[in-house]
């Protein structure tokens, strides 16, 4: 709607984990690495892990366009309280079908899957995405899973990304069996301050448009409401993009996105910015007047 007025090629803040506008933050570059790291050295069980919005599927992303052909992948993204057995979503995520569907059935075609890949030169990667809402029993039948790797060869490796209460699963006593198995683990946190400044100008140069669309103090505002969180960071730029299209901006300063915050008040993402925070933005001209 508005690309043309700023000049874009293309949305800078959209939602969607395009990896193409990846932002190499130190922390990113390190998950990313992380994860690198996990494939090449064999390890069985990697682990993943950060707040909802922080971009952890963006590094999934960027990490499954790198792989080719010598890694098979089946990914898993709808896991759920009620979710039973870790073997038929397997099967499905990898477009095996088993001779039958009992459950001896479907773990031999499973393995028989991980062999003949193995045997052309090529190894499963199962990445379970949500993997916080797996329950014990299914975590501990994942493990039994990766039995099939032997001490020579390595035909499975799990890539489990979650939220933190994931962490607080693999910590119970009853999963120390797993915990050991896990061999990469990292966490993603927000951005700081200097990286949200980084990172709105990153995008903004991706999708084809100035750097200095935001102003400093703008984007200091945008991280102060939005934590660094990126998915929040990006929701609410992208506000202040059209806000300023319907005003015929050509830039967007931090009255501008106080306006956004007030007008958006009654959204759970972006509430109502506070008196006290309206305060301490005065100095650098957000008017706390309260006036929409």
């Amino acid at each position: 709607m508005y690309e043309r007025h700023f000049g874009f090629r293309t949305k800078p803040f959209s939602l969607t984990p395009d990896p193409a506008f990846l932002y190499p933050s130190r922390q990113h570059a390190m998950g990313m690495t992380m994860l690198e790291y996990g494939l090449e050295s064999q390890a069985a069980f990697s682990l993943l892990t950060g707040d909802i919005g922080c971009g952890k599927t963006m590094l999934v992303r960027h990490l499954l366009r790198g792989l080719g052909d010598r890694v098979v992948v089946g990914l898993i993204s709808h896991t759920h309280g009620q979710f039973k057995s870790i073997h038929s979503w397997a099967l499905s995520a990898l477009g095996v079908v088993p001779a039958d569907n009992s459950d001896v059935g479907q773990y031999s075609a499973l393995v028989d899957s991980f062999v003949s890949q193995y045997a052309v030169g090529r190894r499963t990667l199962l990445i379970i995405d949500e993997a916080q809402n797996l329950s014990l029993q299914v975590l501990e039948e994942l493990r039994l899973l990766s039995n099939v790797n032997s001490e020579q060869d390595l035909i499975l490796q799990v890539l489990l990304v979650g939220q933190p209460e994931l962490r607080e699963k693999l910590s119970n006593p009853e999963m120390i069996q797993f915990a050991q198995r896990v061999s990469v683990d990292f966490h993603l946190k927000p951005l700081d301050r200097t990286e949200t400044l980084a990172y709105v100008r990153h995008r903004l140069e991706i999708a084809g448009g100035s750097p200095a669309l935001f102003s400093a103090d703008a984007i200091e505002l945008v991280h102060a409401r939005t934590k660094g969180i990126p998915r929040l960071v990006n929701q609410l730029c992208d506000f202040g993009l059209l806000y300023a299209f319907a005003d015929g901006r050509k830039t967007i300063d931090a009255d501008l996105i106080a306006q956004v915050l007030r007008d958006r008040g009654n959204g759970v993402a972006l509430p109502a910015m506070s008196s006290a925070m309206e305060l301490r933005m005065a100095p650098v001209g957000i008017p706390n007047n309260g006036a929409a």
